[in-house]
């Protein structure tokens, strides 16, 4: 996918002002105002044809005036002025458009119409189009700002090489303010208006590309659409490129939720927690978390294997910093045996294991702040350290000794993540900074932020592995009963617990003296989707007697709960015990087509909701990586003394399902597999419900 076509709207040679204004604090006069500030490195022709000049800039009377070919067109009349503007920018061979214009598709219906028309205007002349609605852009290397924010009059960017890309132009700019503050570099920063044709994945996917960006910060109300938004994800990724994002807002998965047990387990965006992680792109919660990850991204180490190690002048600080570690399944081994005997033999009454404390007597023995940082970094074996100096740091007396111990030993360790709690003012901090070292006043940020780097690791150690092709799969016209479901699911790699359906009582009979005593009965019927919830299912049928008032039981259930259900009998499978009981699903998600999910099965799945997500379709690896990642994974490890379940069938199974639903094309609207009984040789679906949608058809 070629993003390199928003090179003209990021890093024009010449610029175009359509509504240009001679008074600086206006709409379409601020952008010129901030360009002749800063210096911007190109053409810049004002259109407006009540003016020959505008602030002291020759004026032109329209497009077509213009002295040549604009590479990109800044937009900042209203109304039906701005398609006309579109036209003439087109006409005259202008490649890229940046609109400011309001009054669209986040007006209504009637906007929405004039809005198309404005993206069939810039496709027809090949013309890529930013906004409408749109605060604009930044960057500041080339003195370029078509933007009318009026952030820049309490300061500039400062220099850096994290880019931002938000959806919301407000937020966009606040957050700038917010990195200009702590002294964090955001040249560069894209807002999207209503994304119209430009979209958040055009800008990620050229951030990622270009090279004047290492870090890439992104907010994010809603996807609009997923192959540009999945390819730039992709690719940063594959670039090493960090992504850090704030999305906020809801998916909604519409009816889905009243008929699939796995869409409502989903809740509102478990589904873009899956997908962004899968890339690796890391979820802010909030903006200040946001801003300290990209920081610590700035450094450009990214361990796949990250742990922590803490070297600590107070032991209450390093409780804090091991709850917040533990809490994010951030390792922090203890230190070698040796290697705590060693500090031991430097204080006697410090803490060595992990935090490794070394206590107040720093301060009468400041070589020992070297001692132990080294000792923790060489011998412990940390990708990322973190010590906590608190008010020490900041000292104008100790300080600097602190400083200049922990700055020989980083140099020893260039490889490693340097980072330092302290209370220090700005100045002081930059110092610390120029060393190498991350600041933070708050230790528990800077276990967050080093995490985080991690998690960057581990998904560039991953790299983009090709996933499996799924073969077409042909469905049924209408949604099927449970048995059909199950032959379905079967004949794709979903096995089924052996069963038989049954017309009536004598064939119940019959298929329960082949399977064997005891049994399972269940109401068969296409309408019934959650029979358990009707009493439509009947565990530990023991006899031939009990499977004929079984069977009429079912029958009267479901004429009292289901009157006008297709009733096709009963369904009778063998009954399995001592099985772990998980569950399987797929949901389609509007944007990202079908996500399958897996979890505790049985009538744990809601009340825990211990479920795992993934994007389909994917191989038995990753699902026995997700499988894996569930917090009740024990129970099918052998905990409190259970056998093992067969975990490598159980994910053959998930992602043959996988494969089903990407096979199944846009009919397929949901799929539940709960229970799945997982045995120490096998799993088995023993009850499925498949939901299509009939209008495709």
């Amino acid at each position: 996918m070629d993003f390199s076509t928003l090179d003209p709207m990021i890093r024009p040679r010449s610029l175009a002002v359509i509504g240009a204004s001679d008074d600086a604090t206006r709409i379409g006069g601020r952008p010129i105002a901030y360009m002749k500030t800063r210096g911007f490195r190109g053409e810049l022709w004002p259109v407006n044809p009540k003016r020959d000049t505008v602030q002291g800039i020759k004026c032109f009377s329209g497009v077509e005036s213009l002295p040549g070919v604009p590479d990109v067109g800044l937009i900042a009349v209203p109304g039906s002025a701005a398609l006309d503007a579109v036209e003439a920018l087109g006409e005259k061979g202008c490649k890229a458009a940046i609109m400011f214009t309001a009054g669209f598709a986040e007006t209504g219906d009637e906007g929405a119409l004039m809005q198309d028309k404005l993206v069939a205007a810039a496709r027809r002349n090949g013309m890529r189009l930013l906004g409408p609605n749109c605060l604009g852009l930044f960057n500041d290397a080339i003195g370029f700002y078509p933007i009318f924010s009026s952030s820049f009059e309490q300061g500039w960017p400062v220099p850096g090489r994290i880019g931002i890309a938000s959806q919301s132009g407000a937020y966009g700019t606040h957050l700038f303010s917010l990195a200009r503050i702590r002294n964090i570099g955001t040249p560069i920063c894209v807002t999207t208006g209503n994304e119209a044709e430009v979209a958040l994945g055009d800008v990620l996917g050229w951030m990622a590309e270009a090279p004047e960006v290492d870090v890439i910060c992104a907010y994010a109300e809603g996807i609009r659409e997923s192959e540009k938004f999945l390819a730039a994800l992709d690719l940063a990724r594959r670039n090493r490129k960090p992504i850090v994002m704030m999305k906020v807002g809801r998916s909604a998965l519409g009816g889905l939720a009243a008929q699939s047990h796995t869409a409502s387990i989903a809740g509102d965006d478990a589904v873009t927690d899956a997908v962004l992680a899968e890339y690796g792109v890391v979820r802010a919660r909030n903006t200040e978390e946001l801003l300290d990850i990209a920081y610590a991204a700035t450094r450009r180490v990214y361990p796949a294997r990250n742990s922590l190690g803490v070297i600590t002048v107070s032991g209450g600080a390093g409780v804090l910093i091991s709850d917040v570690a533990e809490s994010l399944d951030f390792p922090m081994p203890p230190m070698p045996e040796e290697a705590q005997k060693k500090l031991l033999g430097f204080v006697p009454f410090c803490a060595p294991r992990n935090p490794v404390d070394c206590t107040a007597q720093a301060f009468n023995q400041i070589e020992l702040v070297g001692e132990f940082a080294r000792a923790t970094a060489a011998e412990g074996g940390y990708s990322s350290l973190l010590g906590f100096f608190t008010q020490v740091g900041g000292s104008p007396t100790v300080g600097p000794k602190v400083r200049a111990q922990m700055k020989a030993v980083a140099e020893e360790h260039p490889d490693r993540l340097w980072a330092v709690s302290i209370i220090a003012p700005p100045e002081t901090a930059q110092e610390w900074e120029k060393d190498g070292f991350l600041v933070f006043e708050d230790p528990t940020r800077a276990v967050v932020a080093l995490h985080a780097m991690g998690r960057f690791g581990e998904a560039f150690a991953r790299g983009g592995e090709a996933a499996p092709q799924p073969a077409p799969v042909a469905l049924p016209a209408t949604a099927p009963s449970e048995a059909k479901a199950k032959q379905i699911l079967d004949a794709a790699g979903v096995p089924a617990v052996p069963e038989e359906a049954c017309a009536d009582a004598e064939a119940a009979v019959a298929a329960a003296r082949r399977f064997g005593f005891p049994v399972v009965m269940k109401i068969l019927s296409p309408d019934i989707l959650h029979k358990s919830e009707i009493g439509g299912v009947l565990l530990d049928v023991g006899d031939e007697e009990a499977v004929r008032a079984g069977f009429a039981t079912l029958m009267q259930r479901a004429k009292q709960h289901a009157p006008g259900a297709r009733i096709e009998g009963a369904l009778v499978a063998k009954q399995i015990k001592g099985a772990v009981e998980m569950a399987m699903g797929i949901l389609r998600d509007p944007v990202f087509g079908p996500v399958a999910m897996v979890g505790l099965g049985g009538v744990f799945i809601e009340v825990l909701k211990d479920v795992a997500f993934r994007r389909c379709p994917f191989d038995a690896a990753e699902a026995e990586r997700l499988i894996r990642s569930l917090k009740g994974f024990p129970l099918l490890d052998g905990a409190r003394g259970r056998p093992k379940a067969d975990v490598p069938a159980l994910a053959q199974a998930l992602s043959a399902l996988s494969l089903f639903a990407a096979g199944a094309g846009p009919r397929l609207l949901s799929v539940d597999v709960n229970p799945v009984l997982v045995l120490p040789e096998g799993a088995y679906a023993a009850d499925a419900v498949i939901e299509l949608d009939a209008a495709e058809s």
